[in-house]
Formats: structure tokens, C-alpha cells, sequence
């Protein structure tokens, strides 16, 4: 699986040298990295190794093909030329298994790289509300930086709106609705019932004093070290005061099914950036050594610590939603199913910490707004759908502070 670590996208070769340009320009995560256009790449006064570099690295993290990035940027082929090899010659040049080959050369897998690119524009908006932790030394761009993202941002404006049609949701598609779960199925020929879930939305008062803390600031070029210092718990609600945020309550950081979740929620930021939305993975217990997997390679945003659970327990309608082992997956069709889906994408995982908590999604409005959308993990491994919550934060860009967003289903 693909890293969201800037040091490990661009490696050790052409592109290394660019780190700080990059960081002083504002490509300071993989998500901005990917959607650079050649009109970004000419500002950047990049030379056309480099170019073909960052295409051929782009390509390779949205098919989780990373391991092959060195030997490829290194042979002097451009992607074309890549993608134009025969089978035969991607396994004897650079070792590639018969699956992999499979997955590089399908060239109609959906990108998000290149529907995204557009959204370039979101940079100066991301400039002007950059995180806190980041030292001035380090963080501080120029005028003539932010001169440059205003440019990207007139160039991009017309194309904007069309970015956001392919990411919207087709028509037919039955929404589930501002209390979304996966349907249940019968399990052990019927004999094992699952457990029931809320249909009511979380009361904002169930969240809106909930305290929580920061495990990792959002990640940027650099900044790993800042894991270490320990921040202040605060209250969830200041989160929210000035935007709208995205809560990913994971039921554990080293679960296949929660990282690949994760992973491709992630991958969206460009576009949750340009909508104004901010992104959080919610945590209910800390091991240190499973947030240093996590972060920053399957998710780059900000990781909280809900130690009370409060927000798993708001998901469950005031009580924690569990389930054991043995019926909620082993004995679960769409939980296994679940678990084939993440097990294609390449990804690592482990067995430790509290696993039968179930997670899932809240979008909550800025200010008092509420909450205007959440996903119920009724079955281990059930994901929001992306295009439900793409279109919720499309949608609130629309309405007044205050005004809970109305969906139509």
C-alpha cells in the first residue's frame, strides 16, 4: 500500500532536491503532490526528469505499486513508455509480480490523481489556515508563493465545477440517507441475528463536549518529529467552530479493513480541501507504536484520541456498538467480503488493541450547524460511500451557519 509520507513518495532520486522548494510553495502532502499540473511543475521550473518523475511516482501510488518507483525512475522512461512494455520486459526489468503487472498496466482504473488535478485552486486556501504545529522556520511561505497559488487558483476556477460532476452522485443511486449503515444479511443460515443500530441521528449535545486529543498534527513535509510532543486535551466542538470536519472513528489503526478505509479516504483531500472540509480519524484507545504505523502512511490528517469514546458511544445511539469475532466476522458474509476488498489493496495489518468496537462516520457543520450526516459500521468493515459523503460536503458549502444540510432520499 502506498504511503501518504512525502520523504517516501518522492524518494532518494531527481525529485529529492525539491523538498523544500516544495514545502515553500505549499506541495507539502502526497493528496497536493499528485494533482500538480505542468503549469504548476513550469512555476516550480522543474526539468523534465523531474516531470516525468512525479507522473511515473503519481501513477504508482494510486495502484499501491510504490516498491517499483526507484527502479523505474531510474531506467530513463517516461510513463508512456512505461506503460507501452510488454509484459516479459516489466518482469525482467524490474521484477514485477504477475499481479502488479496486471494492476500497472490497466490504464482505465479510476484515478483520482487526474480528475483532481483541477483542484489545485484550494492551495491558497490551504496556505491561508495552515496547522498551527508547523514551526515558522519551517511553514512560512512567501508573497510571491501565495501570488503563484492565486494564479493556480484563476487557472483552475473554470474546470472546478466539472472536477466535482465526476465525484457526484449518478443518477439513480439510492441515497441511504443522513443515518447510513450497510444492510444486514443473514448469518449462519439465520441462526445468528445481527445486532440492532440506532436510526436516529446523534443528538448534538452528544458530541459537542466531547474531549479529545491530538495524536498527530496533519502531516507535512518534516514534521514527524512533532508526534513525540504531546498536546493539550480540548474540547471537540473548537474543532468545528470556523469549518465544517469530516470524523473517520476508526475501530483500530492496525486493522486492514479501518487502514484501507482510511487509505482511500484520505486520498480524496484535494477535494474535501476545495469544498472547505477538514478531515479527522478518531482513535478510542492509544498504543503508540500502532499510531506510528498509521500515521502518516495510511491516513496523513490530524489523529485524535476520543479516550471517553464519546463518539463511538454517539455512534451507537449512547452505548457502544460491539460485536464478537466469531459472528461479527467469521460468521458474517459481508464482513469477510469487506476483508477480501482491503486484503486486495496490498495493505499490512495486525491483531493488536480492542477490535470489536465498531466505528464509522460523522460529517458535522461548522459552528452549531449539527451533525449532517453519520455512517453506522453495522458490519466489520463497511465504509462510508465516498460519493454520500462527497456530495453531504458539497452541499454545505450551500447553507447558512445553522441550518442542518436537508437530504433528499
Amino acid at each position: 500500500m502506498a504511503s501518504f509520507s512525502v520523504e517516501e513518495f518522492i524518494g532518494n532520486g531527481i525529485l529529492k532536491g525539491l523538498l523544500q522548494m516544495l514545502l515553500e510553495e505549499g506541495w507539502d502532502d502526497v493528496p497536493t503532490l499528485k494533482i500538480m499540473s505542468s503549469e504548476d511543475m513550469d512555476l516550480l521550473h522543474m526539468s523534465q526528469k523531474q516531470k516525468d518523475a512525479l507522473g511515473i511516482r503519481s501513477y504508482l501510488h494510486d495502484r499501491g505499486l510504490m516498491q517499483y518507483a526507484d527502479k523505474m525512475e531510474d531506467c530513463g522512461k517516461n510513463l508512456s513508455e512505461l506503460l507501452n512494455l510488454s509484459t516479459m520486459d516489466l518482469s525482467t526489468q524490474f521484477e514485477m509480480k504477475r499481479g502488479h503487472i496486471a494492476r500497472f498496466i490497466n490504464r482505465i482504473r479510476s484515478d483520482d490523481s487526474f480528475k483532481l488535478r483541477a483542484l489545485a485552486a484550494r492551495r491558497r486556501s490551504m496556505m491561508m489556515h495552515r496547522d498551527d504545529s508547523i514551526p515558522k522556520s519551517v511553514g512560512s511561505n512567501s508573497s510571491n508563493s501565495m501570488t503563484r497559488s492565486h494564479v493556480r487558483s484563476n487557472a483552475a476556477s473554470d474546470t472546478l465545477e466539472q472536477s466535482m460532476v465526476d465525484m457526484k452522485i449518478k443518477e439513480g443511486y439510492v441515497f441511504k440517507g443522513i443515518v447510513a449503515a450497510e444492510p444486514a444479511e443473514p448469518r449462519a443460515c439465520g441462526c445468528v441475528n445481527p445486532p440492532p443500530i440506532s436510526d436516529q441521528v446523534a443528538p448534538y449535545g452528544a458530541i459537542e463536549n466531547i474531549s479529545v486529543q491530538k495524536l498527530t498534527p496533519e502531516y507535512k513535509i518534516g514534521m514527524e518529529p512533532l508526534v513525540k510532543t504531546k498536546a493539550p486535551p480540548l474540547k471537540a466542538s473548537e474543532l468545528w467552530r470556523d469549518k465544517p470536519a469530516v470524523f473517520l472513528c476508526l475501530r483500530r489503526p492496525g486493522c486492514i479493513m479501518c487502514r484501507a478505509e482510511a487509505h482511500q479516504l484520505y486520498s480524496r483531500k484535494p477535494l474535501f480541501d476545495a469544498l472547505g472540509v477538514q478531515l479527522f480519524a478518531v482513535l478510542h484507545e492509544q498504543i503508540e507504536s500502532e499510531v506510528k504505523d498509521f500515521w502518516p502512511r495510511y491516513w496523513g490528517g490530524v489523529v485524535l484520541l476520543d479516550r471517553g469514546r464519546d463518539f463511538f458511544k454517539a455512534l451507537g445511539g449512547g452505548k457502544l456498538l460491539k460485536e464478537k469475532f466469531l459472528s461479527g466476522f467469521l460468521l458474517n458474509p459481508r464482513a469477510l467480503s469487506n476483508y477480501k476488498r482491503a486484503k486486495a489493496m496490498d495493505i499490512d495489518y495486525n491483531f493488536k488493541g480492542e477490535g470489536e468496537i465498531k466505528g464509522g462516520l460523522f460529517i458535522i457543520g461548522r459552528g452549531k450547524s449539527g451533525i449532517a450526516y453519520q455512517f453506522i459500521e453495522r458490519n466489520f468493515g463497511d465504509w462510508a460511500p465516498l460519493a454520500e459523503v462527497i456530495e453531504i460536503c458539497t452541499q454545505m458549502q450551500y447553507q447558512p451557519e445553522g441550518q442542518r444540510v436537508s437530504v433528499l432520499y
